[in-house]
């Protein structure tokens, strides 16, 4: 049996992670390590908290004397645990750069102890390219994160190649683009424009809307890191793109006629500092490894809806009753509500 700590496994795409590893590697048993801080729910793992190959243990991936012994202990480490919003990163740096570069940093050292770890898969993002205004961002291409969250995944990514030249640590690095799917907390734009469209309330968009992203259903992300696994080279980055580039407005639209909802909704409110204006991945070297996104995003994005409608039980109680959210919504959007 293949020992897996998955960390982080508790949040959006650990948890769908889990999920996947669970179904489809009979051979593997999956220990999820997660803080359970505001995004990181036990709700995600519900369906799992009782399969024989799942364990889980509540902890910080910063607290060395419970992550250290997991990863010693581990055949393969899927790295997910990490601060991950923008918006977040700007009104405050300081819990990004504590988990996502010292967090990491701790488990990289107990890697350099681990005895048969096989592969420790850094998951990073293609923020930390920057805004890409043509073209597509390569592996090899410079890095030049624009705000708080990027830099600390930048330096998370770039620390743990480091382990691998210096200690020989078997990193493989994955920089995804955004992720679309079950399950994500409701502070990112997809789920917070849906719920926010179902109860009928304002979608803030932010400066024009002309901003580009490009989205990745979250099952296919789970499926290019397992091909990173298998035949991935120690040492090598590697794009995962979803080849769905979108403009904000354009997606904000996409929304409203999903969940049946005017598109008097839209409220345009002042930008964000640092806002990048498109990303764009050149996923060449995935391909060749025999990996190809296989979600068509419209079905994707209409499945994701028809799940939040479903599934209010998961987001309501905190968009209507966790007061941390809601003073968040409050200082983030607030004013930029009342300019709009």
């Amino acid at each position: 049996m293949l020992e897996v700590l998955v960390t982080g496994g508790a949040g959006f795409i650990g948890s769908n992670y889990v999920h996947h590893a669970l179904a489809t590697h009979d051979g593997w048993h999956v220990t999820t390590l997660d803080k359970l801080t505001y995004a990181g729910r036990l709700e995600n793992l519900r369906d799992v908290m009782d399969h024989p190959r799942h364990a889980f243990v509540r902890g910080d991936i910063a607290d060395a004397a419970v992550a250290g012994p997991l990863v010693e202990r581990a055949d393969l480490v899927v790295h997910f645990a990490a601060e991950t919003h923008v918006d977040r990163s700007i009104q405050g740096a300081g819990d990004f750069i504590r988990t996502d570069v010292f967090g990491t940093y701790i488990l990289l050292e107990a890697a350099r102890r681990a005895t048969h770890l096989k592969r420790f898969i850094q998951i990073s993002t293609d923020e930390v390219y920057g805004s890409v205004p043509e073209g597509a961002s390569r592996e090899t291409d410079e890095l030049k994160p624009r705000n708080p969250y990027a830099a600390s995944k930048a330096g998370a990514d770039r620390l743990a190649y480091s382990f691998f030249a210096t200690y020989g640590v078997p990193v493989c690095i994955t920089r995804a683009s955004n992720n679309y799917g079950p399950q994500q907390f409701p502070e990112k734009v997809i789920p917070l424009f849906i719920t926010n469209a179902i109860d009928s309330q304002p979608l803030p968009l932010y400066g024009d809307g002309l901003n580009v992203r490009d989205w990745l259903h979250v099952l296919d992300h789970c499926r290019a890191i397992d091909v990173v696994i298998e035949r991935g080279v120690d040492g090598e980055v590697y794009n995962i793109g979803g080849g769905n580039e979108v403009k904000n407005v354009d997606l904000t639209h996409r929304i409203l006629e999903l969940v049946d909802r005017p598109s008097s909704l839209i409220a345009r409110v002042p930008d964000r500092p640092g806002h990048d204006r498109r990303y764009a991945l050149d996923t060449a070297k995935m391909r060749a490894l025999g990996w190809a996104p296989q979600a068509d995003f419209t079905d994707g994005l209409r499945e994701t809806a028809e799940w939040y409608g479903a599934n209010e039980w998961w987001w309501r109680p905190i968009k209507q009753s966790d007061a941390a959210f809601q003073a968040y919504y409050a200082a983030q959007y607030g004013e930029r509500l009342r300019q709009s």
